[in-house]
């Protein structure tokens, strides 16, 4: 099953070809369906409400591809705001995670990297902006393997700045995403791949964030790696109840961390 989107990262392969994962992104104008009438403005604080709405009823990707338009929409009506490139973004990653033709999720996260590259030039203040291109980075990085090679260096770069800075953000996001990338990606000297210090990165993000399932969810991958089994079937068990507890409160991600702790889980017997 692929990854959700903004909690997890996968890197597949490094490629032998180098791309770079950042170039001159296009005008935010050129993301989205201009919308009619064009909006304002005036318009942005309705659009991201509505944008908002349409995302929180996920996993109905036609509602998710609403609120990427509304959130592209708030983008384009004031250059001087980043919640709705943020919001894009957050879209687009959940699309790329559940998009089943290749093309289409290479696209889409190419065009999160443009729009990640836009929001750190509005708002250069704003973590969220670094946290996120980062995550859309690695998502091109692995639709994308010729990005790979460079778009794991421009990923930890990022992490690392956000974990110093804001290190909370998303439930204890950039530690447990700095694990996942050192858990998946090659090893020295290929890559920055090191499954030592993905676990201490692990234990930072459940340290900052136990409740959230995906922090104890990379926390058991990283055991696993490290050899202590039995440390991880006891850490996925915990995952699992929480992500039982979310998914009875409504969560509309936790039926996919049930799934993916439920194949941990088999794969430890």
């Amino acid at each position: 099953m692929r990854i959700r989107a903004g909690s997890l990262v996968a890197i597949a392969v490094l490629a032998g070809a180098c791309v770079s994962a950042l170039r001159e992104p296009p005008p935010v104008a050129a993301s989205g369906q201009p919308p009619t009438p064009v909006a304002g403005a005036s318009d942005v604080d309705r659009l991201l409400a509505e944008a908002e709405t349409a995302f929180a009823r996920r996993p109905d990707a036609a509602e998710v591809g609403r609120a990427r338009e509304l959130f592209v929409a708030a983008a384009r009506a004031d250059e001087a705001r980043a919640e709705g490139l943020l919001g894009a973004m957050r879209a687009i990653a959940w699309l790329v995670e559940t998009e089943a033709d290749g093309v289409r999720r290479e696209g889409l996260a190419t065009e999160a990297v443009q729009l990640g590259q836009w929001c750190e030039r509005r708002a250069p203040a704003n973590p969220e902006c670094a946290y996120r291109l980062a995550l859309a980075v690695g998502q091109q990085a692995r639709e994308r393997p010729a990005t790979a090679h460079d778009g794991l260096k421009v990923m930890i770069d990022l992490l690392e700045r956000v974990s110093a800075t804001a290190p909370d953000l998303d439930a204890a996001g950039p530690d447990r995403v700095l694990a996942l990338v050192r858990l998946r990606a090659p090893g020295w000297p290929a890559g920055p791949g090191d499954p030592e210090t993905a676990l201490d990165s692990a234990r930072r993000a459940v340290a900052r964030a136990g409740a959230y399932p995906p922090n104890q969810m990379v926390l058991g991958e990283a055991l696993r790696a490290n050899g202590h089994r039995e440390e991880a079937r006891a850490t996925y068990e915990r995952a699992l109840a929480l992500a039982e507890a979310r998914l009875a409160a409504g969560d509309p991600d936790a039926a996919g961390w049930r799934r993916e702790i439920a194949s941990a889980l088999d794969a430890l017997r």
